[in-house]
């Protein structure tokens, strides 16, 4: 972690791609650069990206993905929101509140109430921070062999004012993002 960015100011943008070229600009070359392989979930890639560029580098992402999901008897979307990333010598600047804001912001024109992110444990005060909720029960995530219960947190956050998480059973009805 830094103590300070470095003179020049962050700018956000929407990404028109996000390769894994771009992903290795923020997170470097590991085969494993989320902590999650050891899940054995298979993952949807995101369809809409958010970047944070510091001198012409990417330096932090946010993706997001709209899903459908299953809460009790109803069936609705939700935005997923995932591979998030910060480059690991700039963590605790607030690139990831920035990649985030610009992220969470497209998604309320989507459409769902609710955004759904999956994370490790210790990543968790992080997206409290950010104003995400955690899921206290346990997720049904489907994988090609069928529904599984979701190894990692899940946390979900209101797109809209007022919205509420409904009571029920969760089914994400889709591989994660």
């Amino acid at each position: 972690m830094t103590d300070h960015l470095p003179s020049e100011s962050p700018t956000v943008e929407r990404l028109t791609r996000y390769t894994m070229t771009e992903q290795s600009e923020i997170l470097g070359d590991s085969t494993d650069p989320f902590g999650v392989a050891d899940t054995g979930l298979v993952w949807l890639p995101k369809e809409d990206h958010f970047g944070v560029r510091m001198a012409g580098r990417l330096v932090a992402h946010t993706g997001l993905l709209r899903l459908p999901i299953a809460i009790g008897r109803v069936r609705t979307d939700v935005v997923g929101v995932g591979g998030v990333a910060v480059s690991p010598d700039l963590r605790g600047n607030g690139l990831a509140r920035l990649a985030m804001t610009a992220a969470l912001q497209h998604a309320r024109t989507m459409g769902p109430q609710h955004g759904l992110l999956f994370c490790r444990p210790p990543l968790v005060p992080l997206y409290q921070r950010l104003g995400w909720r955690t899921l206290d029960q346990d997720v049904q995530v489907q994988q090609h062999e069928g529904p599984v219960t979701m190894p990692l947190r899940t946390m979900w956050t209101p797109l809209h004012h007022g919205v509420h998480w409904p009571t029920g059973t969760v089914r994400l009805l889709s591989l994660p993002m």
